[in-house]
């Protein structure tokens, strides 16, 4: 179907995580605010933050209401428009796409289903925590898939620190466990940001409850921790962990979750308090229902111009995307970095696009990985492009190079200036305020 010459174009953007809103909102400064397309965001919350950050807002070292970004605020400022919902139906042939219901905590609807018009549909709705469906774990593992979801894990971690500190006697053994599945960058991580946690509380009143009472455990099914990145870094890692206490339990795959333990195929259990599922992605189920060819994943399949190999007008781009990656098997690999790249051409190919050119081919560049240890440590390697070698960074450097990502994706959104701004704010902010959250 060709495009209505009469009317600008028409653009949609499903889906406001790090990819999502760093394209609409290049394209609300590029072609919105000019009048050149018609921009749109749509996502089923308020409010961004940058989602590798939702393991401190887990651990609560980082206050999400500080540092949530608010979508109506971004699309005022940015020439983009925002509607809330959720995407649940697409007709290709009228080139539209449906909202459900929003309702209210209540249950009561609040803005009813409504219909948009397209040229162009991008699709970033991310990933969610993929349970393979292992018995137990959708009942008794919390998830950090979403602020809402970090949220609730920082209440139920300081609600059992209160507990056992007003009890009256000592701890019961295994009262205050956490123990992570899955030890890619989020649970590692997670790992980290804990153990600081029980020294901050501690230090903040709570010191009924000793730091050396709490044991945090991360279970991993591969060999090793952090099975997708070098084995450099892998075993830098696990020596970080090992000085804080953290214990590793690699070739260990969970086959059950209960209410009280976890149990493994090798017929360990072990017992902990609160469980965390960190242990795969998926994308979220309804990709697979809307007619678009989807991998095992629900992952929309995509060309190398990021345009879903069903529906030239209709893109994909981070974690909900299977891009096949150029030279090396498999696809991209779900990483902020991947999302960063896709929005910056998807930009460029409907830019393209609207002036008659074919769509451009997307290349991921892998620049490398980082894992922060928080206060403790944070390693990582650089130019990971395996033909050009890689060069391992710890220390200082590393936590620089690990602050900078969110800096960069921070500059996309705002601009220089402002995030100069935002960070001295920051630093201010930091001196009056307590080091975690403490409600």
């Amino acid at each position: 179907m060709s495009l209505n010459t009469q009317a600008i174009p028409k653009i949609i953007v499903v889906g406001g995580g790090a990819g999502g809103l760093e394209l609409v909102t290049k394209l609300g400064r590029k072609l919105g605010k000019r009048g050149k397309a018609q921009v749109t965001l749509v996502d089923n919350t308020q409010t961004h933050i940058w989602k590798p950050l939702l393991h401190e807002v887990a651990a609560g070292t980082l206050d999400s209401h500080q540092d949530e970004i608010e979508y109506l605020s971004q699309a005022s400022h940015s020439g983009f428009r925002f509607r809330l919902g959720r995407m649940d139906q697409l007709d290709r042939d009228n080139k539209t796409i449906s909202l459900a219901p929003t309702l209210n905590a209540e249950g009561d609807e609040i803005i009813p289903r409504r219909t948009f018009d397209y040229d162009y549909l991008v699709i970033a709705v991310g990933s969610i925590s993929h349970d393979f469906g292992i018995k137990g774990v959708a009942e008794h593992c919390l998830f950090l898939d979403t602020t809402s979801q970090a949220e609730s894990f920082h209440g139920q971690l300081l609600e059992a620190y209160v507990r056992a500190h007003t009890q009256g006697r000592p701890i019961d053994q295994g009262q205050l466990d956490v123990a992570i599945v899955g030890a890619g960058a989020t649970g590692v991580e997670l790992s980290a940001q804990l153990h600081e946690v029980s020294h901050l509380l501690s230090a903040y009143g709570l010191d009924e409850v000793k730091p050396a009472e709490i044991k945090i455990s991360i279970i991993e099914a591969a060999d090793r921790l952090l099975p997708g990145l070098p084995a450099k870094l892998s075993k830098a890692t696990e020596v970080e962990l090992d000085k804080l206490g953290v214990s590793v339990l690699t070739n260990e795959r969970v086959i059950e979750i209960t209410e009280d333990d976890i149990k493994t195929e090798s017929g360990k259990t072990i017992s902990a308090a609160i469980k965390v599922w960190a242990a795969g992605i998926k994308a979220p189920l309804f990709l697979s229902q809307l007619g678009l060819a989807t991998n095992n994943i629900n992952q929309i399949e995509v060309k190398q111009t990021l345009q879903s190999v069903t529906d030239d007008d209709i893109y994909a781009i981070g974690d909900c995307a299977a891009c096949p990656w150029v030279g090396h098997e498999g696809n991209v690999p779900p990483r902020a970095q991947a999302a960063h790249q896709m929005a910056s051409l998807t930009y460029k190919s409907i830019k393209k696009r609207m002036a008659g050119k074919a769509a451009p081919e997307y290349h991921y560049h892998d620049h490398g990985s980082l894992v922060s240890l928080g206060k403790y440590s944070t390693v990582g390697n650089m130019m990971g492009n395996l033909s050009k070698g890689s060069l391992m960074i710890e220390g200082l450097f590393a936590r620089v190079m690990y602050l900078s990502l969110y800096k960069m994706h921070q500059v996309a959104l705002f601009g220089f200036f402002r995030v100069g701004m935002l960070s001295l704010s920051h630093l201010f902010r930091r001196s009056v305020h307590p080091k975690i959250k403490l409600h």
